[in-house]
């Protein structure tokens, strides 16, 4: 979660754009690609792929794989996918396209569309703008601590407008607001709430209204139709089992939406400048670098990264949900622009950005290790109960819920790990998972944390 030629070749381009994009038809001639998506889903085990590439040569769709288990209709152009944080960068459309008809501007307060009942953090006399959460610069963490779902399945689904407000008004900012980049869901959950309130609607009718009408987006939506739900692909986790959908009631902008490879493009091409409508000053508008080196090589425009790569800009988004993974993202020089969507919750980000680039390499996939669940006994969890330091100001919290056993990162969602041993922990809805360390006389003196190969270890603090 990437342009052309003289008067008369843009004419035929527009056209042929106009023409798949109506059609939604797909074209399978890219054997090179076909290969890569097979081995990836024959990896996988489970769910599918499609891919979507524009530039002067018109839109192409290439798919691999099913829509749910074996023997399932395939997955194709009109699939339709949660394409999780990829929905940031229609909020920053969204933001984008207020300030031109002159409904908010980027450096406006953001208490400034909230009740006066709500208190925004500020710091230093600095109040947190709306540029701000579009560059992820506010200061406001990644999720908020009072977040605690009753399903670590669907993590964002009871979250409400109340605790929202109720989080703002408590919190106290660690760091001075746009000093530095830290990517944070609460703060475009935010902006999106902030804009939707500004317009007088909800954030899906705003998104409807103003970029999919526009567009001729018909199958992107957060409320599905029972004809969007008969094309939705079932999620899968990262070692294949089948997992539920997320819903995103008050965060919304910060990754609610489901999309299709087939709307997607016409997004894309919007955005690069094939199709010319009433949304195309907002688009370009948020290509704009606001913040620049959030990381070697990395600037953030409205909510679009920006890789400074092989001496050229790739401008792209990607997202993921707990069984989905998406990417879109476009080389304005090049004219061209790749999306990859997943029904399963393993990354393809290295599809799309070597589908961009030949340079960027494809990654090998491992499969996460199928673990099994053994029976303890629940009282060991007292024991493991506390805070644990894994970073200055970053802290696993570990508790127990009667028979289970709970573990929250700071700024991040409480989910259950199940065991393998008396010490040894998995979580489910990612692939990572937790040793309890004890020193010579038994006492729990810390944790480890396996993830992506790294092992860091985080002290007991309390």
């Amino acid at each position: 979660m990437k342009l052309l030629i003289v008067v008369v070749a843009v004419l035929g381009t527009a056209y042929l754009m106009q023409r798949a994009l109506g059609a939604g038809e797909t074209n399978n001639r890219e054997p090179d690609v076909q290969a890569i998506l097979k081995e990836r889903v024959v990896a996988w085990k489970a769910g599918g792929i499609v891919v979507g590439i524009v530039d002067e040569r018109g839109v192409r769709v290439i798919s691999e794989g099913v829509v749910d288990g074996p023997g399932s209709a395939a997955v194709n152009g009109d699939t339709v996918f949660e394409i999780g944080s990829a929905t940031k960068v229609f909020t920053a459309t969204l933001l984008a396209d207020m300030i031109g008809r002159g409904e908010m501007r980027l450096d406006d307060p953001v208490a400034k569309f909230l009740p006066d009942s709500v208190k925004v953090p500020s710091r230093n006399g600095r109040e947190i703008t709306l540029v701000d959460l579009v560059t992820h610069t506010s200061g406001l963490p990644r999720l908020p601590d009072n977040l605690k779902p009753a399903d670590g399945n669907n993590p964002y689904a009871d979250y409400t407008v109340e605790q929202m407000y109720a989080f703002l008004s408590g919190h106290k900012l660690r760091r001075d607001i746009g000093s530095k980049y830290e990517y944070s869901n609460f703060g475009m959950g935010l902006l999106g709430h902030a804009i939707a309130l500004k317009a007088g609607t909800n954030y899906e009718s705003l998104v409807i209204e103003r970029i999919c009408r526009p567009l001729g987006m018909e199958s992107t939506r957060i409320t599905l139709s029972p004809e969007l739900k008969a094309r939705l692909a079932k999620g899968h986790g990262e070692t294949g089992e089948p997992v539920g959908n997320w819903d995103l009631p008050t965060l919304a902008g910060a990754g609610a939406l489901r999309s299709t490879a087939n709307d997607l493009l016409k997004f894309i091409s919007a955005n690069l400048g094939f199709t010319s409508n009433s949304l195309s000053p907002a688009l370009q508008k948020t290509h704009e670098i606001h913040f620049r080196s959030a990381e070697p090589g990395l600037d953030i425009a409205l909510a679009w990264h920006v890789y400074h790569k092989f001496r050229k800009d790739i401008i792209w988004h990607n997202g993921g949900t707990g069984g989905y993974h998406s990417f879109i993202g476009f080389d304005p020089a090049a004219r061209r622009g790749v999306l990859v969507l997943a029904n399963s919750a393993n990354n393809i980000d290295d599809i799309a950005l070597h589908l961009l680039d030949g340079r960027f390499p494809l990654e090998e996939y491992e499969p996460p290790s199928v673990r099994t669940v053994v029976k303890v006994d629940p009282k060991i969890y007292d024991a493991y109960a506390g805070r644990y330091e894994l970073a200055p100001n970053v802290y696993f919290t570990i508790r127990r819920n009667g028979d289970r056993l709970m573990a929250q990162l700071t700024g991040q969602s409480s989910f259950e790990v199940f065991p393998e041993s008396e010490t040894n922990f998995f979580y489910k809805v990612v692939d990572a998972q937790l040793t309890f360390v004890k020193d010579e006389k038994g006492v729990v003196t810390g944790l480890v944390l396996h993830q992506n190969g790294q092992n860091p270890e985080a002290r007991k603090v309390e």
